[in-house]
């Protein structure tokens, strides 16, 4: 008996040393799809910090492993995966790629991190995210998405340019815009001649992600080109597996939204019989016109794109041919595309050679309506008809001058005449390509060698040619045309090393080292018939070359508390060679507060604190060479004689040998959150940016340069604000999600220091004159205006101005800033739903606090112009408001028209129905509707126009859209 208890508590103690006693775990990790091993797979005791990675073939061994424990497996593109530990202690695990799991990783400069190692302010948005609809232009996928971004569509012609603010404003005379780098090229920010959108080579269905940089602690890294911020575009790539295949076709119908307030026939017959002598009222015709239904009309998009993925001859590949062809409501206009890509991306030498390869090639044709048809259009006296039998100008009405038998001279030209007799149009061929190659070193698994290549070249060839049946008080004119071409080069030169290592199991360090090389080469050439005719210079060469050399470094330190620290240097043929370079320095740390073992039992999935600092460069948009001394040749009217000769003359351009780089200073702080198993997450961002050295025109001494004003560093400028981004799934069962997506920010612009007032803002009254202006103490832009003075009814007394100085008289010292035409407050909405196979998605956008010159109703308002020149011409109907009967200078500048257009849209609401699977075959057909509603209290055309100044704007349409999505 007492050797059977013996024994007993034996095989007890044996079985309780097996239970409890510390393992060592071993193992592989593979891709699913391939059977590949998988390099730098994280592998941690869940609830714990302890973990490795694995080995360059997807190996890991793990000591102190207790039965019962949960080993995670992580990696960058693959879903999570948790293992628990039982009996077997040798582990085969296979992870799975997730589109999911693109999410988490975000391409930033030279490299690629995790979304919740970031230490900058920085947003993602993949695919899933983009704005629906009949997307021409790539800027227009993100349009409301992200906070602090402010995208402005050019106009309503198909595939217009648009811009984008970032923050606030960031220079005075330089560019704005964000540096654009598609596939780690970063993009000459010039344009390309005859193009709508320096984006329109790239197909908006084969982009991946955007990724937004805000702050200079994650834009520093590029330098001087990442003043105003900077986008990331990463297209789709290859994948290894079997081939997939996705074909789409969309139509589009677009429609004419609105149109310009303006008098009826009957209206302006009757204000002419009111107030017109009798030879005015003779002038009176006997049509019924509306000009603006004249010159737009209904009209027709296509959308059709083929793409390849999988893998030949063991290379993963992607491959896509899209076309387009849109029309524009402008009777006239109109856009073709075709684009072309191919991604290789091969891995060799076991994988230690990764290799990325990417071509994009673009075919545009575009057919320019001429928009002067626009303003015509509004003013064109509405009594006359399009066609008159006698005329000598193609049977188009013109006005004619009783004399010469001509058209009148200050006469507008029929609207239709502009359309059909002047034949604009361009077309552009693009090519971008780079070949990026990261090497992993033999016996330095830890450093990697990364070179990319980049090649970004164009050429475009365009001409007018008017006919000569265009109504033209020029008696001889017998047609003309101009020609133009221009071709651009953009030459990438990347190398650098990233060194990668993981330290006592939990603390990751990233060095980042390298040298970049970017030149720019212009040539291009115009010719003029005309001026050819008349005996002058006709043929016009302009070629031009500037180059930027930079170096940069960056670290990077990952646990619970993140590090990162970036220099650039950068280098600029544009300045004087002792003030060329420019050291651009920044510094961010984070801290993952969840993390920390009071937060164990938190309900926070990710709780982040962030702080980041940075300086960046900018000169984008500064002219070449300007510390030199530069010779501008006389005009042929200038040409100076000797005898019976004419030569021409060069005079030279004004010089500054001590221009020098803009510098912008950001400091931010921010609080990335989620909770709920991550059905909310969200960050808030305050930001404080200053730009100092701001570039603007000087005036300078007499006799002491070759000109009376030169470019100079004079002025500072402060951006300060708020962004507040929310993501939510408030309810997500198996057959049924709803998603609600909200962004608001808040910006301050103050011109902190400007010695000299600089004026802003043409508009179309007067000559020359201005109703903007940057001046200190001021937001860049500010309306510089006259208080008008109304009477007990609210109607304005004419020519009647706040005497605002009390001197007894009215002139410029009586003008005061009225508001700015940025807005205060931007807001975005977003929501999506699905049950089963449907889907729904709403997409809204809102500002407050932007201010609008109605320039139309300014000009075209006025009594004294509907009889002007011995010609009748229509009035925009604020005349009934003002009465206004003489426009001089201050009845122009007038606060009058100076209107709030603080505005909500309601920019898409899209339907789909996903189709199941029929031989491995789905099928999403879907329709949706653009710019759908506009509540506004501006009077004008549309509140959101670029630096507030509404002046014969082309009409943004509504357009419908019935499209399908195969995948097969």
């Amino acid at each position: 008996m007492k050797k059977f208890k013996l024994l007993l508590i034996g095989i007890l103690l044996t079985s309780s040393f097996s239970v409890f006693a510390q393992q060592t775990v071993k193992g592989v990790v593979k891709d699913k799809t391939s059977g590949d091993p998988l390099p730098g797979v994280s592998v941690v005791i869940k609830g714990t910090t302890r973990g490795m990675q694995t080995d360059f073939d997807g190996i890991f061994t793990l000591d102190k492993v207790q039965t019962g424990n949960v080993l995670v497996f992580r990696y960058l593109g693959f879903s999570d995966k948790e293992v628990t530990i039982g009996t077997d202690f040798n582990l085969s695990v296979v992870l799975e790629e997730s589109l999911e799991s693109l999410d988490e990783i975000v391409v930033v400069g030279y490299g690629s991190v995790r979304k919740e190692d970031l230490t900058g302010t920085t947003d993602l948005l993949t695919s899933k995210d983009f704005n629906k609809g009949p997307i021409v232009s790539a800027q227009s996928l993100i349009s409301g998405k992200v906070a602090g971004v402010n995208v402005i569509g050019g106009s309503g012609a198909p595939g217009d340019g648009q811009t984008i603010n970032i923050r606030g404003t960031g220079s005075l005379s330089l560019n704005s815009q964000p540096l654009y780098v598609i596939d780690g090229i970063p993009l000459d920010n010039g344009g390309v001649g005859g193009s709508r959108n320096p984006l329109n080579f790239i197909n908006p269905n084969d982009i991946e992600t955007f990724v937004v940089l805000k702050d200079a602690s994650s834009t520093a890294i590029y330098g001087s080109r990442a003043a105003n911020g900077v986008i990331l575009i990463t297209t789709k790539k290859g994948k290894d597996s079997e081939f997939k295949f996705n074909a789409s076709s969309q139509t589009t119908v677009y429609t004419l939204r609105d149109k310009v307030d303006v008098l009826s026939a009957n209206q302006f017959r009757s204000v002419i019989n009111t107030v017109g002598t009798p030879a005015q009222v003779a002038l009176l015709g006997d049509a019924d016109t509306d000009w603006q239904e004249e010159i737009y009309t209904t009209a027709i998009g296509q959308d059709h794109n083929f793409s390849a993925l999988g893998k030949i001859y063991g290379i993963p590949m992607r491959a896509s041919l899209g076309y387009s062809e849109h029309e524009g409501i402008l009777k006239g206009d109109n856009l073709q595309r075709t684009t072309a890509s191919v991604n290789l991306s091969p891995t060799l030498f076991d994988k230690h050679l990764k290799i990325d390869f990417n071509v994009k090639g673009m075919y545009t044709e575009n057919e320019f309506a001429d928009r002067g048809a626009i303003g015509g259009a509004v003013s064109f006296d509405p009594t006359q008809a399009v066609y008159d039998s006698n005329s000598q100008y193609g049977g188009y009405f013109a006005w004619l001058d009783a004399g010469t038998g001509n058209q009148n001279n200050l006469a507008p030209t029929n609207p239709l005449a502009l359309l059909n007799l002047i034949d604009d149009s361009a077309e552009i061929r693009r090519f971008v390509g780079n070949v990026k190659f990261d090497y992993k070193i033999h016996g330095l698994e830890n450093l990697t060698a990364t070179v990319n290549l980049g090649y970004d070249t164009s050429n475009s060839h365009g001409r007018k040619v008017t006919s000569e049946f265009i109504p033209t008080s020029d008696a001889t004119f017998n047609g003309s045309l101009t020609r133009y071409t221009q071709n651009s080069d953009n030459k990438v030169l990347d190398a650098y090393l990233t060194y990668a290592k993981t330290f006592n199991e939990k603390h990751n360090l990233t060095a980042v080292a390298g040298y970049a090389y970017q030149s720019f080469e212009y040539d291009n050439y115009n010719y003029d018939s005309e001026a050819e005719e008349d005996g002058n210079t006709y043929e016009f060469v302009d070629k031009s070359k500037n180059v930027l050399l930079s170096y940069f470094s960056r670290y990077d330190y990952e646990g619970k508390y993140y590090l990162t620290a970036t220099v650039r240097a950068d280098a600029s043929s544009k300045l004087n060679p002792d003030d060329r370079w420019g050291f651009f320095p920044s510094f961010a740390a984070a801290w993952s507060i969840h993390k920390e073992d009071f937060m164990e039992d938190s309900f926070f999935n990710e709780l982040k604190l962030r702080v980041g600092y940075g300086e960046i460069g900018n000169i984008n948009g500064l002219g070449d060479y300007q510390f030199l001394t530069r010779y501008q040749g006389s005009t042929d009217t200038a040409n100076y004689q000797f005898g019976n000769s004419f030569y021409q003359t060069f005079r030279p351009e004004p010089i500054n040998k001590d221009l020098r780089w803009e510098v912008g200073r950001t400091l931010n702080l921010g609080v990335d959150f989620a909770f709920l198993d991550r059905r909310i997450t969200g960050s808030v961002n305050a930001y404080v940016k200053e730009t100092n050295d701001l570039i603007a025109s000087s005036i300078v001494d007499p006799f002491t340069n070759f000109g009376n004003r030169i470019n100079a560093n004079i002025g500072n400028m402060e951006n300060r604000g708020l962004e507040f981004n929310l993501n939510t799934t408030p309810i997500r069962t198996d057959n049924f999600e709803w998603t609600v997506d909200y962004n608001i920010s808040l910006n301050d612009n103050t011109i902190t220091k400007l010695s000299v007032d600089q004026p802003q803002g043409g508009i179309s009254t007067g000559v020359g004159n201005n109703v903007q202006v940057h001046r200190e103490g001021e937001t860049a832009n500010s309306f510089l205006v006259f208080q008008q003075v109304y009477d007990a009814n609210g109607k304005p007394l004419e020519g009647v101005f706040v005497d605002r100085n009390n001197d007894n008289m009215i002139n410029d010292d009586d003008k005061y800033i009225n508001e700015d035409p940025f807005g205060d407050v931007l807001m975005g909405f977003n929501t999506g739903a699905s049950y089963k196979n449907w889907d729904v998605s709403i997409q809204t956008r809102a500002s407050f606090g932007n201010y609008m010159y109605n320039d139309v109703a300014a000009n075209k308002g006025v009594l004294k112009n509907a009889t002007n020149n011995s010609i009748l011409s229509n009035l925009h109907a604020d005349y009934y408001n003002s009465g206004f009967t003489v426009i001089n200078d201050r009845t122009a500048l007038s606060d009058h028209f100076v209107q709030d257009a603080s505005f909500f849209k309601i920019d898409n609401i899209s339907l789909g129905y996903t189709l199941d699977k029929i031989k491995n075959t789905t099928f999403r057909f879907y329709g949706s509707l653009q710019n759908v509603l506009t509540i506004t209290d501006y009077d004008g055309l549309d509140p959101e126009i670029n630096l507030g100044i509404d002046n014969d704007f082309y009409p943004r349409p509504r357009s419908f859209v019935l499209g399908v999505n195969v995948n097969f």
